[in-house]
């Protein structure tokens, strides 16, 4: 697909790298990480001279953490608050999960990007900043990007392009691509106050609207309110403090006036996806592919999570491991993801933002969650671990879904998953009963899959990293082989040889000749 939206000419000759992201957000950065460990080359291009300040999401989700594990990311996070309780619309609940990295973790955002900078830094991507796109050429097998940088103008050709800039995206914009869905009708105004005294609230629901107060490390306090029946205007810029410190004081009685503003927004109950992931050569994921309201931390994982699918999908392609087609997979499992997530996000913004008629239905849903089935379901679709990707190819309980981490027993002993996926490697994990031709498939893909020979024992109970068991079936439950992608998710189980060949080839391409 041909898409032309800048007035220049596109130039002749090779191109400068094989992917360019357009946005240095955590979901720009965590895809150039991840290109940059599937051997691609990859160009970050961001408008924004420095680093935000502004510390907007602060919320990491569990499958968001095992993700990091699998990249060895969690240490430089540090001793991060990390709190089983969650919510719903507000509705509050626990969000304990079989994971060893259940609950939520509480991480600014600022800290998020600067750990994915370096990770993404160290593996060698080329991120520039003071770039902004301007222009975007798709034809002929590559795309020309037209840019405004301190230098003045310049051009750069990919083989691809992936916009990760943001709601707002100028790459959305440039490609015309269809975004339908629901604009805001309602927002909710934040500000970090500092220099205020006032009670902390937890999605405290008053007679004129809904407020939400936390004290934050340093003495800052964010503050969010919502008066019932206020919509969303036009803006063009964060509120102003005074409309703030106005809103506040109608809804709670409180007076904010005194303080300082360290940081003003307002965010609405947008609902919006694109209807492709994919047009050509450009690609989409986080808020450039899908606008939600950001509810519990929900909408920067589902961006990272985006990041995750794709990146070893787009090298393997652009290192000449794999067909185009699969990048067609990305959209296809990414696209009924962000589908779902944003219809609990918008049945959370009318529990959350609807006035006092919305109250039975809120606490009738705080009945369910306490009853029990209810509160896992809802917490596994929060936390990303209820994710299950229609790889085909069978029954087994762990198809498509992403493999739990914990410790699995080898010939050399107890292996830890999440350090078996730090390369960005594929797994193949074979019992030792199994057929020779299962393991033998192991040496053939051996340059992207990492053969690990598991001793029966793995048909018992998973254990966490400190050797705890948790509740999660075994990957090699009535299966001798287990294949798992880059991104955790497991992509073929069985015993069938010939099966398990299809499936390699059809994720990891097929063989290197020369091995």
């Amino acid at each position: 697909m041909a898409t032309d939206s800048s007035p220049a000419r596109p130039r002749t000759g090779p191109a400068d790298t094989r992917v360019i992201v357009v946005g240095a957000g955590p979901v720009g950065l965590f895809l150039a990480g991840e290109l940059r460990l599937g051997g691609a080359d990859v160009v970050v291009l961001e408008r924004l001279r420095t680093p935000t300040t502004e510390s907007r999401a602060s919320t990491l989700h569990a499958r968001t953490v095992e993700l990091f594990d699998c990249r060895g990311l969690l240490a430089a996070l540090g001793d991060p608050s990390r709190e089983p309780r969650g919510h719903f619309g507000g509705v509050p609940m626990d969000l304990t999960m079989p994971s060893p990295h259940s609950g939520q973790w509480k991480v600014p955002q600022t800290r998020t990007e600067e750990l994915l900078q370096e990770w993404a830094g160290s593996l060698g991507a080329d991120v520039r900043r003071g770039w902004e796109v301007r222009g975007l050429t798709q034809r002929d097998g590559h795309v020309d990007v037209v840019a405004e940088t301190p230098d003045g103008p310049r051009r750069l050709r990919a083989a691809y392009l992936v916009a990760c800039d943001g709601e707002d995206s100028t790459v959305r914009r440039l490609t015309g691509a269809d975004f339908p869905g629901t604009p805001a009708g309602r927002e909710l105004l934040r500000a970090d106050i500092a220099g205020i005294d006032i009670p902390n609230r937890r999605f405290e629901r008053l007679e004129r609207g809904l407020a939400i107060a936390a004290r934050m490390p340093g003495g800052t306090t964010r503050v969010m309110v919502h008066e019932f029946g206020t919509p969303a205007p036009e803006r063009t810029g964060p509120p102003a403090f005074a409309e703030v410190v106005g809103a506040w004081r109608r809804v709670t009685g409180e007076d904010l006036g005194g303080g300082r503003p360290v940081w003003l927004n307002a965010f609405g109950d947008a609902n919006q996806q694109l209807t492709q992931y994919r047009h050509g050569r450009v690609l989409f994921a986080g808020d450039a592919a899908h606008r939600q309201m950001p509810s519990g931390g929900q909408a920067l994982n589902l961006g990272l999570q985006d990041a995750a699918n794709l990146g070893w999908k787009l090298a393997a392609v652009v290192c000449g491991r794999a067909s185009q087609g699969l990048l067609d997979t990305y959209h296809d499992e990414r696209h009924e993801v962000g589908r779902r997530v944003l219809a609990n996000i918008r049945a959370q913004a009318l529990l959350l933002l609807g006035d006092r008629a919305v109250e039975p239905a809120r606490t009738l849903l705080g009945e369910l969650i306490a009853a029990g089935p209810a509160r896992q379901h809802l917490a596994a679709m929060i936390t990303g671990l209820d994710i299950r990707h229609p790889v085909g190819g069978g029954s087994h309980p762990l198809l498509g879904a992403r493999l739990p981490l914990g410790t699995l027993p080898t010939p050399d002993g107890p292996v830890e998953v999440a350090a078996l996926l730090r390369t960005g490697r594929g797994l193949l994990l074979v019992s030792e009963s199994a057929r020779a031709e299962l393991r033998w498939l192991g040496k053939v893909w051996s340059d992207r899959v990492t053969p690990v020979a598991v001793l029966p024992d793995a048909t018992g109970p998973l254990h966490d990293t400190e050797g705890r068991p948790y509740d999660a079936r075994s990957p090699l439950h009535d299966a001798d082989g287990l294949l798992v992608r880059p991104d955790g998710h497991v992509a073929w189980a069985g015993s069938d040889p010939w099966a398990a060949t299809a499936a390699i080839r059809h994720w990891f391409g097929r063989p290197d000749p020369g091995l």
